[in-house]
């Protein structure tokens, strides 16, 4: 199959070469041209987007932020041959979604939001997380290709559905990275070993995936990012602008908390570094 790939950051990257590894033509493009580097022969890579997408199959995206989802597929639509399937794996605005859903079969293509959950490793490791949103048929046409992407793969609905089931998982995620640093700022206050503690929580009911990979970077003060904070304040406040009028406070609270570790020079560290918010008493 021909695959267009744009945004080759620290998931799609490795996104981009399982599928060529699977045997997939594929073709990248990013806006920063160094972040396709060494990628070839693995994949072809084009310095704009109607040269990456004029032959796909199905095109791909993992970029940054809602505005630039919709600038990407803008010109994606423009240059795309008719009958593409376009699949949007950035963590975006579920309105947004449904828009360029609608936009898109006016025009001659499926579309579908495919936004994923596993950070780095998980791309990396083929383990993601994956929810999509869309109709069922182009969802089951796809699902081969995502199967080289994730070890869980869930049609979660219509558009928009899997935008708004990222949005959930982010807001679990919130009390759970915030629990892990609250735990981590406890045990250090009563002197305990936080390596000890590490391991007593992730060996019993507390264990999550941010106490397990999360947890020892905090302590180790490692913030080199698996998902960056301005990434993860950006989900944050999505889920804020879609709650309505539902009351969710810890949400609420995390967004301050990340909020003030960007303001204080953290935006591009790893989502760990909420350690600091209670290290520097930035309540």
């Amino acid at each position: 199959m021909i695959i267009a790939w744009i945004g080759t950051g620290v998931m799609g990257r490795p996104m981009a070469l399982h599928l060529a590894k699977a045997g997939h033509q594929v073709t990248v493009y990013n806006r920063t041209t160094a972040k396709t580097a060494g990628m070839a022969p693995d994949v072809k890579i084009e310095t704009d987007i109607p040269s990456c997408v004029k032959t796909a199959d199905v095109v791909f995206s993992m970029v940054g932020y809602p505005e630039d989802v919709e600038a990407v597929y803008r010109t994606v639509m423009k240059h795309a041959k008719p009958g593409a399937i376009l699949v949007d794996m950035t963590t975006s605005s579920p309105s947004l979604a449904v828009k360029l859903y609608q936009e898109a079969r006016t025009k001659g293509f499926d579309m579908l939001d495919a936004p994923v959950t596993g950070g780095d490793l998980g791309a990396i490791n083929r383990t993601l997380s994956i929810m999509v949103g869309g109709d069922k048929d182009v969802f089951e046409k796809v699902l081969p290709l995502l199967e080289k992407l994730g070890a869980r793969i869930n049609h979660m609905g219509g558009p928009g559905s899997g935008q708004h089931t990222k949005l959930a998982n982010q807001t679990a995620i919130a009390g759970a990275v915030a629990g892990v640093a609250e735990a981590l700022m406890y045990a250090s206050a009563k002197q305990l070993d936080p390596y000890r503690v590490i391991s007593v929580l992730t060996g019993g009911s507390a264990h999550s995936w941010q106490a397990e990979i999360n947890g020892p970077k905090m302590i180790d003060k490692d913030y080199r990012p698996g998902f960056y904070v301005k990434h993860y304040l950006k989900d944050l406040k999505l889920a804020l602008a879609e709650k309505e009028d539902l009351s969710l406070p810890v949400l609420e609270q995390v967004t301050r908390a990340y909020e003030l570790l960007a303001k204080h020079g953290y935006a591009d560290m790893g989502t760990q570094a909420i350690i600091e918010y209670y290290l520097r008493k930035m309540l």
